[in-house]
């Protein structure tokens, strides 16, 4: 990976493609601009047989300018960077800093490919590129331009193998805050091709990554415990934290929306149970005790 900067201070990881597939791009592009070159300069000698030689030298000129040098400016700058070759390959040009290519850029690089690329038949812009460190010709130096690779074959997720059982949970209240980054991804590509390591090898690394896990924590390995299994727990234990961080903080952004309702969205329920009694119509009044509902007595 190439470590570009850009104008806001990012790095950018770019694989740079090297010389093997870049000739091939060229190769693709040069075949299928040369057919087109041909056909268009066989059509233009056959429109162009009644003119005098002055005439016709003209026309040849400004079509190998067009064809071998306009044409691919023109599809570079029209695609920000990907000529036939380079879509085939997964190929791409960029500036230094990772943005997309203009037409000064374009220009440039096909100016100086006619030199280094037509007239030396490949030979300058394969020295160039050998020399560079990040294959760079000299079109691409004199642009400010790189090409990188765009297609790159994912890797395969490393398997980090599991602590022993009787080792789970006990290093639950270990601080883990003061490991670097850098400390992390050393255990687990140890952890992960411990298998391929030769037996000693391997044990060294171990104590190695152990002790400077000891040295950041201030915690010793519980007595008997070897360091590979040392090294298995402790990432484990940090695999269940950042687990249990991720699940609560989503679980607490899935219950905040319930606690922020507007009282206007209250149900309405108090209002309807303190009605005063004193506002009761007569005719729903109580009867009185020991007598009817029309007043009378009944009789004895």
């Amino acid at each position: 990976m190439s470590g570009l900067v850009t104008g806001d201070a990012v790095v950018l990881g770019l694989q740079p493609a090297r010389l093997p597939s870049r000739a091939l791009a060229v190769l693709i592009d040069l075949v299928v601009v040369w057919a087109a070159y041909l056909l268009i300069t066989f059509g233009l000698a056959v429109a162009t047989a009644s003119l005098d030689e002055a005439a016709v030298m003209a026309v040849s000129v400004a079509s190998f300018l067009l064809i071998l040098v306009g044409a691919p400016i023109a599809v570079e700058t029209l695609s920000h960077g990907r000529s036939l070759g380079k879509m085939a390959l997964g190929l791409r040009v960029v500036r230094d800093d990772g943005g997309p290519i203009r037409f000064r850029h374009a220009l440039v690089r096909g100016a100086m490919g006619v030199v280094e690329i037509l007239m030396t038949f490949g030979v300058v812009a394969c020295i160039a590129s050998l020399v560079s460190e990040r294959g760079r010709r000299l079109g691409d130096v004199f642009a400010g331009t790189l090409v990188v690779r765009e297609r790159i074959p994912a890797a395969r997720s490393a398997f980090v193998p599991p602590p022993p059982p009787w080792l789970v949970g006990r290093f639950a209240g270990l601080d883990l805050s003061a490991v670097p980054e850098g400390v992390w991804l050393e255990i687990r590509q140890y952890l992960t091709r411990a298998r391929e390591l030769d037996p000693a090898v391997g044990r060294r690394l171990a104590e190695r990554l152990a002790d400077e896990l000891v040295t950041l924590t201030g915690t010793p390995p519980p007595p008997g415990v070897p360091a590979d299994a040392y090294l298995a727990g402790i990432v484990a234990e940090r695999q269940a934290r950042e687990a249990r961080r991720v699940f609560s903080g989503s679980a607490v952004a899935t219950a905040a929306p319930a606690a922020v309702l507007p009282p206007a969205v209250a149900p309405p329920a108090v209002a309807s149970a303190v009605v005063p009694p004193a506002v009761l119509p007569p005719a729903v009044a109580p009867p009185v005790a020991g007598g009817s509902a029309t007043g009378f007595a009944p009789p004895a």
